[in-house]
């Protein structure tokens, strides 16, 4: 499969049936099993390399040995070269050779997001992880990094070298160019992660599917253009701190990185300003999110309707406010209240008992608006007992600051009026057991 058939998805929409199927549940990956049984190994760490001639053996040769002394799974080690000039190939091929759990895969083209891209997409592990060939990065963290993958409990992991508890031993220069770029990540593309930049990421290979062919970049940005995707779609990204030490002899050509980096943060700020990116593909795509279950016994969406419940109050409370204004013309303060109150009352429960609450259609209309009056004598109480006070205590006030005793009045019973019409007029009714997804096979079967 070619990097331009992987880009370009299912369709230019993204809304074919496959793309709307639920991953599968994220689960605990098994330390033995039939896919270690048959040499399949759990992680597959790969490791970006062009002219690195000098470190790669070195650095192979270490990264084995902290696997095969501490990770409790099954591993492999993927050497991509892009497209080296120099000696690279012979060494990446010996090292493929001499040790178990060692590959060699050759690109003839460079960038580190277009070797990522490839590798991951053609591993069998289900944990696909990368770090640089410089091990800067502790390798201690590895572990960490992708234990939260192993266990179902993330999505991506990154390591973060500006993290609270991160040891860091870096030049002033550096340490300023990646505060910058995550400063304008975070004020740009509303980034949450704290550093896009560090050579040290792992991700889960049904998440990789997904995402992989919604990234562009094939260069230095492959990584950011990953995570803002994936934090976008609500995935989530295991952060771990890391101990890591600048590698003063890096080839990395930091304004030519830095310029392509910030012409990615255009493309993709641009394209999601637009709505250009089909994320629906990957939006709550797990079947294990909580979120989505339906409990009995468990009271949900408050949140939604606090918010619904203060808009209808103020609409209301301004229609009351506009009706009393109007029967003041031709009647007494207490008529006027009473009659306000009445009508924004029976408006206030039709608007709460569908938008806030959620109830549809006319079954139990006439008890909820007869619960509702209940409600709204309530709050008649209340205002009309402050206007009483307030007439006893001046004897003539001014229309002005009747209104004011009256939104005051107003406000004191809004807290009562909500917990009314939550626990009473509108109480949370028991979610019904979710019925259980047909089988296909079964329903093969009946078609037939």
């Amino acid at each position: 499969m070619t990097t331009d058939s992987l880009r370009s998805g299912p369709g230019a929409n993204g809304r074919t049936s496959g793309d709307r199927a639920r991953l599968p549940v994220r689960e605990h990956l098994p330390a033995c099993g039939p896919a270690a049984a048959s040499g399949v190994p759990v992680l597959d760490v790969v490791v970006p390399v062009y002219n690195e001639e000098k470190d790669l053996r070195p650095c192979v040769l270490r990264l084995h040995d902290h696997l095969s002394r501490t990770f409790p799974y099954a591993f492999r080690i993927t050497v991509a070269d892009n497209a080296s000039t120099d000696s690279t190939p012979a060494v990446a091929a010996a090292l493929a050779a001499e040790l178990r759990g060692v590959r060699y895969v050759r690109l003839e083209e460079k960038g580190r997001g277009r070797a990522l891209r490839t590798v991951w997409s053609e591993s069998d592990a289900p944990v696909l992880a990368y770090m640089d060939v410089d091990l800067s990065t502790d390798l201690n963290a590895l572990l960490p990094l992708v234990a939260p993958l192993i266990s179902g409990h993330s999505d991506l992991a990154i390591g973060s070298r500006l993290a609270r508890s991160a040891r860091v031993v870096r030049g002033s220069k550096r340490e300023f160019i990646s505060r910058a770029y995550n400063l304008i990540l975070r004020s740009s593309l509303a980034a949450g992660f704290s550093d896009a930049q560090c050579g040290f990421k792992a991700v889960r290979s049904e998440v990789a599917e997904r995402l992989l062919p919604m990234v562009e970049d094939s260069g230095w940005f492959f990584d950011t253009e990953l995570l803002v995707l994936a934090e976008r779609a609500g995935l989530r990204i295991h952060e771990v701190p890391v101990d890591w030490v600048d590698d003063p002899d890096s080839t990395v050509h930091i304004v030519r990185t830095a310029t392509e980096d910030l012409k990615g943060v255009w493309r993709v700020g641009r394209a999601l300003a637009v709505g250009a990116l089909p994320l629906d593909r990957l939006a709550r795509p797990f079947g294990d999110d909580p979120r989505d279950r339906a409990l009995t016994g468990v009271e949900r969406g408050l949140a939604r309707q606090l918010v619904g419940f203060c808009v209808v109050g103020v609409l209301s409370t301004l229609l009351y406010l506009a009706l009393y204004s109007l029967f003041r013309l031709g009647v007494g303060p207490q008529l006027a209240n009473g009659g306000a109150l009445l009508v924004s009352a029976v408006a206030n429960t039709a608007a709460n008992r569908r938008l806030t609450f959620g109830v549809r259609g006319r079954d139990g209309a006439v008890r909820h608006q007869a619960q509702g009056l209940v409600v709204f004598a309530i709050g008649l109480a209340l205002t009309s007992g402050s206007l009483a006070a307030l007439g006893a205590a001046t004897g003539s006030p001014s229309h002005s600051t009747e209104l004011a005793v009256l939104i005051t009045a107003n406000l004191a019973a809004t807290v009562l009026r909500f917990l009314l019409l939550r626990a009473w007029v509108f109480p949370a009714r028991a979610c019904p057991e979710p019925e259980p997804e047909p089988d296909s096979d079964s329903d093969s079967e009946d078609v037939r």
